[in-house]
């Protein structure tokens, strides 16, 4: 258990607002309000920790929806506990419904939130977290403000089925679009099959970036342990609700907050687990930019170095066969974890938010079911983590080894003359539009030997880093039986995709980056060995280019739409750099820092 010193109701921050004996006039200007509703002056004034309930569900946020009701569960266990909840809306984030991508969102979540946490009269928070980009919104800002915070997750949907096979959201689409291309399927029974993988309430059941980020909570120290792969309509996430309530005030007594949590060795944990299931390539981004909240210097250059000899324990789809359900009905993380303590792979000591250590919640946790969570000396994969890969392209780009095929390792990284490496033409899409209007175009010539470059897709250029570089090839290969192509993009690719294309170009071409330099027909070279990635063509061409592309005003892309679009390309960074606003980061452990705000009358 943690050993720091508890306070006491005279440090709880949320009495500057409600007994403040030096300033009565604003003591009864701020409690007044907060009883219109049938609050008691004795709930406010009597030593109680006041504990924010951060809501991300709501109709616009389906996968989130069940929050709606957990929150009861939370609320019932701040109130058992000796404290007073307090929900409040967060700005929606909904992977599937938002336009032009809900990338644009986290950061606009992140900064509202900061300012509801420090300017409110919160002692803690809980964090309802979900569909992709709602955990990482909340933990930027619970890490900038640095109150004590713990994380909810909704929890996965239930498995889907069309006929006898499990259809996992997100991968079955992928899988969906090669059939009707190919001519298998029509219209109707495409969206019959995807339709299929969203049985029940919760976010997606495969290990896309959902359950990724989900997991990645708990494994930083900031969900109690086995919360994450609870599926959301399954009794156990009600009682993990209750059980958050109650832990998040004995956590402001103890004055546990994010930064005695998100150390360097919590971040290395992260990294380590996502590996170990086959965690989303979405993951560097999002964690990158918790770090540089909580001031952990963190790289994409780390999550090779200390994940990528990490073996594939999870199989679970996108990388794997099985479901959400399976995988937590074999024990979640905390098998995982297991396995990786076992094995010497974690940070046993790092703090959690139950106010024990890693060693402490998991050790001994193995699972039952070896056909889903398999020992660390029988994986699925040896070697499953992301290499960073650099070159003239870009400075920075991920790719996911765990979902490389069998037939694509065959068909590009094995041939005996120059193993683990592949050079082929390139077709420039400039754009997500532009590729669906000419992928099946004849003129192309596309074949098996062909990369596919999709740019026009990164923070600044779509704007938000949409997830478009799912791309697969013409009809006329899938036919063929070529289900894939290499794949680069500057923008990102859902987590539930199992394609091992190389993403998050960093920097992207609106930025400059090398992929505004390529033209259809140009050739490249793909070296995991090296970890490079290159245009093939003389240094002075490639600076030939660049003069022109600088003298036309740079890479072209579409315009601005709304105030927070042209706020957020003038202050976002690279995805590399966890796609944060560079102006923000320098605001860290504002609650400490600044104190208490200023009165507002």
């Amino acid at each position: 258990m943690s050993d720091k010193r508890r306070i006491t109701p005279s440090d709880l921050r949320s009495k500057a607002w409600f007994d403040n004996p030096h300033n009565p006039g604003m003591t009864a200007l701020y409690l007044e309000r907060y009883l219109n509703y049938g609050l008691t002056p004795e709930e406010l004034r009597s030593g109680k920790p006041l504990i924010g309930i951060a809501q991300t569900g709501s109709d616009l946020s389906p996968c989130n929806r069940h929050h709606l009701e957990l929150a009861k569960r939370v609320r019932e266990g701040i109130t058992a506990a000796g404290g007073v909840a307090f929900e409040f809306p967060c700005h929606p984030i909904q992977e599937t419904g938002k336009r032009p991508t809900a990338s644009l969102d986290r950061n606009l979540a992140y900064l509202s939130l900061v300012e509801v946490l420090y300017g409110y009269p919160l002692d803690g928070v809980v964090l309802l977290t979900g569909c992709d980009k709602t955990m990482p919104a909340c933990l930027m800002a619970a890490a900038t403000v640095n109150i004590p915070a713990i994380s909810l997750n909704v929890g996965p949907m239930l498995n889907g089925y069309f006929h006898k096979e499990l259809t996992g959201s997100g991968t079955i689409v992928w899988k969906a679009r090669e059939r009707h291309a190919a001519g298998d399927i029509d219209f109707q029974q495409f969206m019959d099959i995807v339709g299929s993988s969203a049985p029940s309430t919760g976010h997606c059941n495969t290990m896309g970036t959902a359950s990724t980020m989900n997991a990645l909570a708990e494994a930083l120290g900031l969900a109690l342990p086995g919360s994450a792969a609870i599926p959301a309509p399954y009794r156990e996430r009600g009682q993990a609700a209750y059980a958050t309530g109650q832990r998040i005030v004995e956590m402001v007594w103890e004055d546990l907050k994010p930064s005695d949590i998100l150390t360097r060795e919590a971040f290395e944990n992260a990294i380590v687990a996502n590996a170990a299931i086959g965690g989303s390539t979405n993951a560097p981004i999002h964690i990158n930019a918790i770090a540089k909240h909580i001031g952990v210097p963190l790289t994409c250059d780390d999550w090779e170095r200390v994940g990528f000899e990490i073996p594939l324990l999870v199989d679970m789809q996108p990388a794997g066969r099985w479901l959400g359900e399976e995988y937590f009905r074999a024990g979640g993380l905390p098998a995982v974890f297991a396995e990786l303590i076992d094995a010497g792979k974690v940070h046993e000591g790092a703090l959690t938010c139950n106010g024990r250590t890693v060693g402490e919640n998991y050790r001994g946790r193995h699972s039952w079911n070896r056909d889903v969570i398999r020992a660390y000396g029988a994986p699925l994969m040896e070697r499953a983590g992301f290499l960073n890969l650099k070159g003239s392209l870009f400075d920075s780009a991920i790719m996911k080894t765990c979902v490389i095929s069998e037939e694509f390792a065959a068909r590009y990284l094995r041939n005996p003359n120059d193993p683990m490496a592949f050079e082929g033409r390139v077709i420039v899409f400039d754009g997500p539009e532009d590729y669906h209007t000419r992928i099946d175009d004849p003129a192309l010539d596309i074949d098996e030997n062909t990369i596919l470059i999709m740019r026009g897709a990164g923070p600044i250029g779509y704007p938000g880093a949409a997830e478009v570089v799912n791309m697969q090839p013409p009809g006329s290969l899938i036919r063929r039986g070529v289900p894939a192509l290499p794949c680069i993009g500057d923008g990102r690719q859902s987590g539930t995709s199992g394609t091992p294309a190389i993403l998050n170009a960093s920097p992207e071409a609106a930025a400059g980056g090398g992929l505004a330099l390529l033209q259809t027909g140009d050739r490249i070279r793909i070296d995991l060995n090296r970890r490079s990635a290159d245009i093939l063509l003389p240094a002075e061409d490639l600076a030939r280019r660049r003069a022109d592309l600088e003298a036309r005003g740079g890479y072209p892309y579409p315009a601005t739409q709304t105030p927070w679009q042209e706020i957020y390309r003038d202050q976002v960074d690279q995805l590399d750099q966890g796609m944060v606003l560079k102006g923000a980061v320098k605001f860290q452990k504002v609650a400490q820092v600044s104190g208490v705000p200023r009165d507002n009358h």
